[in-house]
């Protein structure tokens, strides 16, 4: 979605620039392609899946009417050309400034698109109004309207490039939770399994039982094997993990029979044998 609006904010870019150098004359024939491509962008937008997706179609399907009367129309000069380009910046502003605002808690660009979404209300007065009174000014504000929704849908393209990264970076686990999230898994699944088989003497059955869910089992095993740990006295830390700083001093732990019977505290508890080898 975010590699399609930024190619959409760079076509809107150049139709800006393009608008821009165009003869007052031959206005009339660009604006009516300029807003079907607006609504080509509200399609595909539709089609993308995004939870607005019904207001997206529902503007895609008003500027490709307002396209199509714009170069349907009979009217060779600028006046239709410029209210019907006053009609389209009026809709698309008021859509960007209700979104803005709507997202203002989770998107921190929403003041962007606010102000926006006010310039585009703002050259669509302009236009639709008697303030647009010569064809150089519905030239100024073609190229406005080009030059705005690159902004927009820059700023959408990046933000949601952002958070497909950030989602990337959060579904990333280390390799022993992941290992660990494995394992949880499939017991899950093997005691939700267990646990749904019908019973084949229901008549039998005179009380009902809770059964342990999978988590609760879980927990109850591991605070059991904590304590069973405890009772057998190994409190240390686990093999490869860094020792307290009061060990520092402390000799090595023999791990086998040899160097049991090598150590001074060994040597120190063994008892001396009599002189007859008794």
């Amino acid at each position: 979605m975010w590699g399609f609006l930024l190619f959409a904010a760079a076509a809107w870019l150049v139709i800006g620039w393009s608008v821009l150098r165009l003869e007052p004359a031959g206005i009339a024939a660009v604006a009516g392609p300029v807003v079907l491509f607006g609504a080509v962008c509200e399609g595909l937008r539709a089609l993308a899946g995004t939870r607005t997706w019904w207001l997206n179609a529902g503007l895609a399907a008003v500027f490709a009417a307002t396209g199509a009367a714009m170069l349907f129309s009979d009217d060779s000069g600028w006046t239709t050309t410029a209210s019907l380009t006053g009609w389209y910046l009026l809709v698309r502003g008021a859509v960007d400034v209700a979104v803005g605002i709507m997202t203002r808690g989770s998107d921190r660009v929403w003041s962007l698109l606010v102000t926006v979404g006010v310039l585009e209300t703002t050259l669509g007065f302009v236009a639709a109004g008697p303030l647009a009174r010569d064809a150089g000014s519905v030239v100024v504000i073609l190229g406005g309207l080009g030059v705005l929704r690159a902004v927009a849908d820059l700023v959408t393209a990046l933000r949601l490039r952002e958070m497909a990264a950030k989602g990337r970076d959060v579904l990333e686990l280390p390799p022993e939770r992941a290992t660990g999230l494995a394992g949880y898994t499939a017991g899950h699944t093997d005691v939700e399994g267990s646990m749904r088989r019908p019973a084949r003497h229901r008549a039998r059955e005179t009380t009902t039982t809770h059964a342990e869910s999978f988590h609760d089992r879980v927990v109850r095993t591991t605070a059991d094997l904590d304590a069973m740990l405890a009772e057998a006295g190994i409190t240390g830390p686990r093999p490869g993990a860094p020792a307290p700083p009061e060990s520092a001093g402390l000799p090595a732990v023999p791990d086998s029979p040899a160097g049991i019977e090598s150590t001074p505290a060994a040597n120190a508890a063994k008892p001396d044998r009599p002189a007859g080898g008794h």
